[in-house]
């Protein structure tokens, strides 16, 4: 009797545990669709305020377009032009601190230091427009990184920091390759930029006593890697005279070899060792070519820019979407003004 009590109870026990379960499962799938159901009735609400006032929001639209074209078409042509450089010893930091001080010389309109920065004349110096700078963004670069980070720690600090956490610690400058570009109201600018651009950045003390250590050690390890080759190469010669004389001492009588599998292991493990230092070479002499500048060239800027032609660099579109945006805000007022009306009553 005990036993059919005790069977009794445990079904009830996981009956409840199930019902909770469900109730569970039941608010969060209604709680997912109060989400959808109010995405849903905000887009009809915008929908219909839309429809009830698109007389007056159109015609704002078409006044901040007419207005924005005569501005365009009286408006200066604009050029752009682009930068492309790979940095290296860390100075993409210096690289972007450096761009935002030319871009704040343009918007200070600071026409004295743009000429002195790039030897320009007024004229010039007054047409350029914008800076900017962005990194190509390249998952191989993370990749990259975080197996150059394994290689440098020791493997218990890698299993408290993951590629995930790497990955998020990741910023823009960080990235190898960074385009600059300059935007100016002559098309012929550019050319004179690059150089003094790059100028600014690898004329400092500390990135060019960092590239001479750098370059120093990698030349050190050249030359280490080198002598090894040269001391393999003699050791593989010595190893063929022996074989040579224990050849001719067999040819004299019969003689049973123990030593010959060491020998040949000996030979392998050269042989090896000297495609693995080439291996190495290789590497370094690809270092070496990267790491000769502090700053390297992909692409200059073109002698010639081209037109800005985005849209969203349209006076038309922006004042168009700014008198729309304006226009759908004093009718909301107007409506938030009526509810309060209302709701006083």
């Amino acid at each position: 009797m005990s036993t059919n009590n005790r069977n009794n109870e445990e079904e009830v026990d996981l009956g409840s545990l199930f019902v909770i379960i469900g109730k569970g499962f039941s608010n969060f799938f209604n709680f997912i669709g109060s989400i959808f159901k109010g995405i849903f009735h905000f887009t009809i609400i915008l929908l219909l305020f839309l429809k009830q006032h698109i007389i007056p929001v159109g015609i704002a639209a078409i006044l901040g377009f007419i207005v924005g074209f005569f501005l365009e078409i009286k408006s200066p042509k604009r050029y752009s032009s682009d930068l492309l450089l790979q940095t290296n010893y860390k100075s993409s930091r210096q690289l972007y601190d450096n761009i935002s001080f030319y871009n704040n010389l343009v918007k200070q309109k600071d026409t004295l230091g743009l000429k002195e920065t790039f030897e320009l004349d007024t004229e010039t110096a007054i047409s350029l427009k914008k800076f900017t700078i962005t990194p190509i963004k390249n998952q191989n670069d993370i990749i990259s990184g975080y197996d150059d980070l394994i290689l440098k720690v020791d493997t218990a600090t890698i299993r408290s920091y993951d590629f995930k956490d790497f990955e998020a610690s990741f910023t823009d400058f960080d990235y190898k390759l960074h385009q600059i570009t300059v935007v100016a109201e002559k098309n012929n600018v550019f050319k004179s930029l690059d150089e003094l651009i790059i100028a600014g950045v690898v004329e400092s003390k500390y990135f060019m006593t960092l590239k001479k250590l750098t370059t120093d050690n990698l030349n050190r390890t050249d030359s280490i890697y080198r002598q090894n080759l040269v001391q393999i190469d003699s050791l593989g010669k010595v190893y063929m005279q022996v074989l040579l004389a224990e050849a001719k001492k067999e040819s004299n009588g019969t003689s049973i070899d123990f030593a010959g599998q060491n020998k040949s292991t000996k030979e392998i493990e050269l042989f090896y060792t000297n495609k693995r230092i080439n291996e190495d070479l290789a590497d370094l002499a690809e270092a070496k070519s990267q790491k000769f500048e502090i700053i390297n060239i992909i692409s200059n800027f073109q002698p010639i820019g081209n037109e800005v032609n985005e849209i969203i660099e349209n006076k038309a579109f922006q004042l168009s979407c700014l008198f729309a945006l304006l226009t759908i805000l004093i009718l909301l007022l107007f409506k938030l003004n009526s509810y309060l009306e209302d709701y006083k009553k």
